[in-house]
């Protein structure tokens, strides 16, 4: 199998698992229909606990079963496009080159996270919420970035590269997750409807404590990413363990967001509506640092000039041409060439 072949496969795989899904976010919204729209009669309420929980008529039920199947199998051809990917690329490297390829391993890790989620904590109705992000973010990647396959520069064939961006990848999608059940938080609180999706979502304080798990679990992730790894590998690669690149500091930035966010809540108590709050302003200093810092920079040591001459994707009869970039990113680097 040659090169061009697993580049074909890979992209084909993304597209599959974007239509995967998509679908798995109809049967997910179908489910809501049927809650919003099904007479009283066939609305139960079942104790659990201090809460109601919102008991689904039988066909919405097997939407949401449906949903949660599709799910499964994108994030398994999803997998699969990544693997795929990273053989595309010659020598054969890891599938984080750009940031089209950073995307779609972000995503991944967004879905694994919610399916692995389901299948032990039971937060099914999270599905709507993250099928939509990830079917959005897959969107993005598509329309808006490069997704030419590129040897790597030799700075960035580091085994630190490929430990720093596992765990950059892996709290970036508990991160991602920590703010979908924070927006729900916020949500609910202001609700006062008894039937449709709020309903169907736990009580605050289930909300708050998940939240808080998902931050717990990606908080010593990020540190080892920002705070270990990522000064080892730019020394190795640079000759100095900080830089101030705009991309170290707005990491910094979310590393220290997110400490005070765990430190408010096991000193000062805080619970609830601020602790929401909070986690939404780190989830948006991460997105900044993943997007923002790529079209408002110029000064970012994050990407590196190959001096290489515009290339064509091999999937040009399925998305195109696609023309190489001068400057490859890496991890969250810049995918747009400088003047």
């Amino acid at each position: 199998m040659t090169d061009e072949w697993f580049e074909v496969f890979s992209y084909r795989g993304v597209i599959g698992a974007a239509v995967l899904y998509f679908l798995a976010m109809l049967a997910y919204f179908f489910e809501l229909a049927g809650l919003r729209s099904a007479p009283e009669e066939e609305e139960q309420e079942a104790a659990v606990g201090a809460r109601a929980v919102l008991v689904a008529p039988p066909r919405t039920a097997v939407a949401a079963r449906l949903g949660l199947v599709l799910t499964v199998f994108a994030v398994v051809v999803h997998l699969a496009a990544l693997v795929a990917r990273g053989l595309a690329a010659d020598p054969n490297r890891v599938p984080w080159g750009n940031m089209y390829e950073f995307t779609i391993s972000g995503t991944f890790v967004v879905a694994l996270i919610f399916v692995l989620s389901t299948l032990r904590i039971d937060i099914e109705w999270l599905g709507p919420l993250a099928t939509t992000f990830v079917v959005a973010a897959l969107m993005a990647a598509f329309l808006g970035l490069d997704d030419t396959v590129l040897p790597l520069p030799d700075a960035l064939n580091s085994p630190w590269l490929v430990i720093h961006v596992v765990a950059a990848v892996i709290s970036t999608g508990a991160f991602t997750v920590g703010a979908l059940l924070s927006g729900l938080y916020l949500a609910k609180a202001r609700s006062t409807s008894t039937t449709g999706y709020l309903a169907r979502v736990p009580d605050l304080k289930v909300l708050d404590r998940l939240s808080y798990r998902m931050h717990a679990f990606g908080f010593p992730v990020w540190t080892f990413a920002v705070l270990i790894t990522g000064p080892i590998w730019a020394h190795q690669a640079w000759g100095a363990y900080w830089n101030w690149d705009p991309k170290e500091v707005w990491a910094f930035i979310t590393w220290v967001v997110y400490a005070a966010y765990l430190h408010a809540r096991a000193t000062a108590g805080w619970r609830g509506r601020n602790a929401a709050m909070l986690a939404l302003v780190g989830a948006a200093t991460l997105w900044f640092n993943f997007i923002g810092i790529n079209f408002f920079s110029s000064s970012s040591q994050h990407s590196y000039a190959e001096g290489a001459a515009p290339e064509t994707s091999v999937v040009v009869g399925l998305a195109g041409p696609v023309e190489a970039a001068e400057e490859v990113g890496v991890v969250i680097g810049s995918d747009h060439a400088r003047t």
